[in-house]
């Protein structure tokens, strides 16, 4: 099994930051691709980023110039920079992790969620 923990969430007013932390533990052979969706009320859940093993970035044209992904592949660890938020950021962030497992299988992983709340 992985478990992934998240932490980093909470209220901020409209042009502030908040770093996400995703850090991934378990039964982990190697991890592929990381990253952050969100889900605001209402709403499908959206991507927000994503890094490959290699250090690729992509992310959301809402976010562009605004959030950075990085990871941390010692730890296990992926992390969302957020500056210059939004109210329209408000939503629940979830990390979402690509992992070989021990076990020799190929497997999505969600983290549990953390809020992110924007005020104006």
């Amino acid at each position: 099994q992985v478990q992934l923990v998240e932490s980093g969430g909470g209220l901020v007013q409209a042009g502030g930051s908040l770093r996400l932390s995703c850090a991934a533990s378990g039964s982990i052979f190697s991890i592929n691709t990381m990253g952050w969706y969100r889900q605001a009320p209402g709403k499908q859940r959206e991507l927000v980023a994503h890094i490959s093993t290699g250090g690729s970035k992509n992310y959301a044209d809402s976010v562009k110039g605004r959030f950075t992904i990085s990871r941390d592949n010692a730890k296990n660890t992926v992390y969302l920079q957020m500056n210059s938020l939004k109210p329209e950021d408000t939503a629940v962030y979830y990390c979402k992790v690509v992992v070989v497992t021990t076990s020799w299988t190929l497997d999505d992983y969600w983290g549990q969620g953390t809020q992110v709340t924007v005020s104006s």
